[in-house]
């Protein structure tokens, strides 16, 4: 079947052992899925009641490749996520609750109300805030990695690019840099198919954009992204060849976005039997065929999980419908150092 984008075949059924993940992680990466996919619904029945604030950009049908690699990697490695990336901070302990009251503009929300989405970081989780510039991030967290390298420490750094955001500057100058000074970096390649309605057969001749990495003189891989699993053990390959001082790493991650741009856009460009390639290619649905066809869970097991996770959301969503909005005389907190009062005794 013609899929639109040249040599995009993704296996149907997963193809791993549990050899290196066990069957309480095999439920822990379910439930991240599951986390990331009910509360993106939520907040997409929000915007359409006209409730958000701001835009909504969505990560259904690529779940797996923000889940998988910020699963992969140990606490005090740093991650920088883009707009689509909202299972690595679920993987990083960013609850429903905190991702409803940013959406929502709330007082509360880890901005205090002053910007919405996903663009937030925090430090003390090791994550870094994405920044609108597609490829910047590369060079800031490029800059993490040294910091690790300079204080001989054994940490990554990753952060991801849509298939469009490689053909910018940004791109080529931090992973070229990353690449010189040997860092150790993780850059992963979200190649969903679209650069906003553009294809990626429209913007590159490159099919395997991990070929990009021998341009660079680093290590190159292309990885089933909706194989959960898949990603799991190639970033956790990755950020070992990173420890061991061998460089940074281009990960290519095959995927599929099966929503437009943003919630505003009905992706009217996507031909339709491309949708129902992808959607039969499902990595939540993919995950659960395997746990139940391992014997490991019971269909039922996993729609109690469900379930559970759902109430969660609701009610997550519903705590920060009811909280305060921020003080506007508030709103510019934060933009500047404050100056030490001279007045003031150190220790008083």
């Amino acid at each position: 079947m013609a899929t639109g984008n040249d040599e995009r075949k993704v296996p149907p059924l997963l193809r791993h052992t549990t050899a290196r993940l066990g069957k309480k992680q095999l439920l822990e990466l379910y439930r991240h899925l599951l986390v990331t996919r009910r509360t993106e619904d939520r907040l997409s029945a929000l915007y359409r009641q006209g409730r958000l604030p701001g835009g909504l950009f969505r990560s259904l049908g690529q779940e797996a490749v923000p889940v998988g690699c910020a699963f992969a990697l140990e606490k005090d490695d740093l991650i920088g996520p883009l707009l689509r990336d909202l299972g690595a901070l679920v993987v990083r302990g960013v609850t429903p609750r905190e991702i409803f009251a940013q959406y929502l503009g709330r007082a509360d929300s880890p901005t205090f109300g002053r910007d919405t989405g996903t663009h937030f970081g925090d430090l003390s989780r090791g994550i870094v805030a994405p920044i609108a510039a597609l490829g910047s991030n590369i060079a800031v967290l490029a800059g993490g990695a040294l910091s690790f390298r300079l204080r001989g420490q054994k940490r990554v750094a990753v952060t991801f690019i849509g298939d469009g955001g490689t053909s910018t500057g940004d791109f080529h100058e931090g992973l070229n840099l990353a690449a010189v000074w040997k860092l150790p970096l993780i850059v992963v390649i979200e190649n969903n198919g679209y650069a906003y309605s553009t294809p990626t057969a429209q913007q590159t001749r490159n099919t395997r954009l991990a070929e990009r990495a021998k341009a660079y003189g680093i290590r190159g891989e292309q990885v089933d992204g909706n194989d959960v699993i898949a990603v799991v053990h190639a970033t956790a390959r990755a950020a070992r060849r990173c420890r061991r001082g061998e460089g940074p790493v281009l990960l290519e991650m095959i995927t599929f976005r099966r929503k437009g741009h943003a919630e505003h856009d009905a992706a009217s460009y996507v031909p339709p039997e491309l949708l129902e390639y992808w959607e039969a290619r499902d990595p939540l649905r993919r995950l659960e065929a395997y746990l139940v066809g391992e014997g490991l869970y019971e269909a039922a097991d996993l729609r109690a999980v469900d379930e559970s996770i759902t109430a969660e959301v609701e009610k997550a969503s519903e705590e920060a419908l009811a909280a305060p909005w921020p003080d506007p005389s508030l709103a510019f907190g934060g933009v500047w150092a404050e100056e030490p009062d001279p007045r003031r005794k150190e220790g008083r």
